[in-house]
């Protein structure tokens, strides 16, 4: 069974990726009419004017639903500015100009919205996919970390799967705690094997433990 699916009206299609989504209800929420679990299909956007329908799958943390316009309504842009938003016992909900890196360096991937994991124990790495609900714990503080300021040289932000480690970020992002704290920084190592005591922040201990998962 395919993990895409697209639901189309006259004058929007949203697409549905099964494996991205967390179950936010974000969607459902926003518009009832128009996503409707208990429905078959469950996304219906002839039930809504197009640019609500748009304005709600944006409020999506995950990805898992986008959208295209086929009535020249204007298409997702990123955020103005990338943010990283720390879940209490969950993942990274991050949002902007997002591009994923190669192990060569290479843009391999775009996207403007991710929920990112940092329990370590996702099936579908680097995405969340609520295997915290398995047991992992954590507050969403702001640890430490050196923060580095933009030089407004670059506004995208990079994101790296170091091997067996954490995710490197390269741009310019402000992280938030769940108290409202932020850093803005350039340049970071956020954890994502679920051990660090410097969450959000790598501190090495993904070696002591022998975490494994692909760059």
């Amino acid at each position: 069974m395919s993990n895409l699916h697209t639901y189309p009206s006259d004058s929007i299609d949203v697409t549905y990726n099964v494996k991205r989504c967390i179950h936010a209800a974000e969607c459902v929420h926003g518009a009832p009419n128009v996503f409707d679990p208990k429905r078959k299909p469950w996304v219906d956007p002839s039930n809504d004017d197009a640019d609500v329908v748009a304005r709600v799958v944006m409020r999506c943390p995950t990805g898992a639903l986008k959208f295209t316009r086929k009535d020249d309504g204007v298409e997702e842009h990123p955020d103005s500015a990338n943010s990283v938003s720390i879940q209490p016992d969950g993942p990274l909900f991050v949002r902007g100009s997002i591009e994923f890196a190669g192990p060569d360096g290479e843009r391999v991937r775009r996207e403007t919205r991710v929920a990112l994991c940092r329990c370590g124990l996702s099936k579908n790495k680097p995405f969340c996919d609520n295997s915290h609900d398995e047991g992992f714990s954590d507050g969403a503080a702001l640890g430490t970390h050196n923060a580095t300021e933009p030089s407004g040289e670059i506004s995208a932000l990079t994101v790296a799967l170091a091997e067996n480690g954490p995710l490197l970020f390269r741009g310019p992002v402000t992280i938030t705690a769940a108290d409202g704290s932020t850093s803005t920084t350039e340049k970071c190592a956020l954890c994502r094997c679920g051990h660090s005591n410097n969450k959000p922040f790598c501190d090495g201990t993904h070696k002591e433990i022998g975490f494994v998962a692909s760059g």
